[in-house]
């Protein structure tokens, strides 16, 4: 049985053992399995099937609240993230500072795919640039690995789980392979409105990336491709290509997906990895510790079962820890700071810059009805376009921001009421109607995603006082934003404005020109990153290139703790290609007997 309790596993020995089940964990896990390791995957939150769970064509009015935000599902009822959020009942966190400016705000989804089954599916790959950011202006750290180095596993994630994008040719914004991309969706009504008007102050508005099946995968060529040389491989990754079908636009992506249309670990990289018969599952495993043996190497695993409280070890040759940035620095932590011979494991967290502006576009009132059924925003975007200019310092910060644009018509709800009372100051009857036929569809959003520069203000580490539920010390958090951070932040704010403003329409609330205002706070985007980053001195990281440990050769790091920066790019893509890297290198390693 793929899916074990924790008696079972710790009866056993195992390959590699993997703690966490999202785009790290999934993808470490696929690469090895499909490659003959066997591999115990352990998972802190329960099992979860998006083809049996996933509200698809379930309706706002539905719900209750109307599918509005609650403290238990913060992004509303329909979200696909269960058991989780930024507060997990009986697993706390603490902020070393009660000042908002100084509080960490951590997301945890705890289920099985983490958070592969919410999160929006954005798959941008970072540039060359984004890989020796140190080099260009001097701050932060540049990588011990180039974008050629991992250009090819980001071709080969491409290929396996689908993204639908063009190959546009500009600066920092890599072109993917020939045959890896799958065609974009056409561009909503508001975004051509969009990209017409951002095109006249210089933005330009390219094709979305997105992890959506626009079309079928090919089945047949793909296999070969990812797997050369195995036969068993490509015919369980054929058999699961063609489960999955293309996207018929029906459901906001975030609910998850029944057909397999979008990229879920629990949908794309654990089915094939189980075909295998090399993974197995343990649910509800909350991983607190890896244990050493005299011989320096991680010999154990030891996780509280959930499900009957008990303490649980299980053994394997290679231990990965794959559970999410800050769930991974949590586990070195309290494994007596393994790993932590630097100093550094915690340090550096990052999060990705956010600021957000909203407007209405008279020009988009009253439009017939037609359909505007897609992927949930994303099918254009505005990568950073002031490269040259910031490299020549005629801005006031070191880094870019890429933009998302929201319009259209989606399915409306109670936030559709609150634009309209913006706009009328409430109305009732026939006028309601009125008005919601006129405004309907003409309001558009701006998201800026930007970089943060990694700073010695910014980390985590173990409460002395404080346990969750399980007996487990939990994390602290110091942050700061720096004035870098803040100015950019504030340029987002003025230029989605003069955007807004050049379509002829009108900003909803102040433009906000004070970066503490203008900034969104550290860990409300969800990309964190950082905390056991990786580097060329073991004296100033935590592992080498590869997330190899620099203290214990057989213990890896494979998700977001790696990163030695943030880029402007969403980090999703960037971990399954690392992943993939270095599992193929653990492979090697085993082969030859040095693991």
């Amino acid at each position: 049985m793929p899916f074990i309790d924790a008696n079972a596993a710790s009866a056993q020995e195992y390959d590699v053992i993997v703690v966490g089940s999202g785009a790290a964990g999934g993808q470490t896990a696929y690469t090895l399995t499909m490659n003959g390791a066997r591999v115990l995957m352990l998972e802190a939150g329960r099992r979860y099937t998006p083809e049996a769970e996933t509200p698809m064509f379930q309706t706002p009015d539905q719900a209750p609240l109307r599918g509005m935000s609650t403290p238990d599902k913060p992004f509303g009822f329909y979200d696909a993230t269960v058991d989780g959020g930024w507060q997990v009942p009986g697993e706390p966190y603490v902020n070393a500072t009660e000042s908002p400016l100084g509080r960490f705000h951590w997301w945890r989804p705890r289920m099985l795919g983490g958070r592969t089954n919410h999160w929006g599916r954005i798959s941008l790959r970072n540039g060359p640039y984004d890989f020796a950011p140190r080099s260009r202006d001097g701050l932060g750290f540049d990588w011990p690995v180039a974008y050629e180095d991992v250009a090819p596993y980001y071709d080969k994630v491409e290929r396996l789980i689908g993204v639908y994008g063009a190959n546009d040719g500009l600066e920092n914004t890599p072109s993917s392979a020939p045959g890896c991309l799958l065609p974009p969706p056409k561009p909503l009504v508001s975004d051509l409105l969009i990209q017409k008007h951002a095109g006249r102050l210089g933005i330009p508005v390219i094709a979305g990336h997105k992890a959506v099946l626009t079309q079928r995968l090919d089945a047949q060529r793909a296999p070969a491709l990812l797997h050369p040389g195995n036969p068993l491989a490509q015919k369980i990754l054929r058999e699961a290509m063609q489960a999955r079908g293309a996207c018929f636009w029906a459901t906001p992506c975030d609910r998850g997906c029944a057909i397999r249309a979008n990229y879920q670990s629990t949908t794309v990289h654990l089915p094939p990895a189980l075909g295998t018969g090399k993974l197995d599952i343990v649910t509800d495993a909350m991983v607190h510790e890896v244990k050493v043996g005299r011989d320096g190497l991680a010999r154990a695993v030891g996780f509280i079962d959930k499900k009957t409280g008990k303490q649980v070890d299980v053994r394997g040759r290679v231990v990965v820890l794959a559970a999410g940035a800050c769930e991974t620095v949590r586990i070195l932590l309290n494994s007596n700071g393994l790993a932590n011979s630097s100093g550094k494991v915690g340090r550096y967290l990052m999060d990705t810059v956010g600021s957000d502006v909203e407007g209405q576009v008279p020009l988009l009132e009253s439009l017939p009805p037609h359909n505007e059924d897609g992927a949930t925003g994303d099918h254009v975007y505005a990568p950073w376009w002031l490269y040259k200019e910031q490299h020549a310092g005629k801005l006031d910060f070191p880094r870019g921001y890429h933009i998302e644009l929201y319009g259209g018509r989606r399915m409306p709800g109670l936030r559709t009421v609150a634009g309209l009372e913006w706009l009328t100051g409430g109305s009732y009857g026939r006028k309601f109607k009125e008005d919601a036929r006129r405004y309907y569809g003409s309001f558009v959003y701006f998201s800026g995603r930007g970089e943060m520069i990694p700073n010695e203000h910014s980390y985590c580490d173990i409460d002395p006082n404080v346990k969750d539920k399980w007996g487990i010390p939990v994390l602290r958090f110091h942050w700061r934003w720096s004035e870098h951070e803040k100015r950019q932040a504030v340029h987002m704010q003025r230029t989605f404005a003069a955007i807004i403003e050049s379509m002829g329409g009108r900003v909803r609330g102040p433009v906000l020109t004070n970066g503490d205002e203008a900034i969104a706070p550290g860990g409300s985007i969800i990309h964190e990153v950082g905390g056991a980053i990786m580097g060329t001195d073991a004296r100033r990281s935590v592992t080498n290139s590869w997330g190899q440990t620099w203290d214990v050769k057989n213990l890896f790091v494979t998700d977001g703790a790696l990163f030695a920066s943030n880029a402007d790019k969403n980090p999703t893509l960037t971990i399954m290609a690392l992943a993939w890297r270095s599992a193929d290198r653990v492979l090697a390693l085993m082969r030859r007997k040095e693991l």
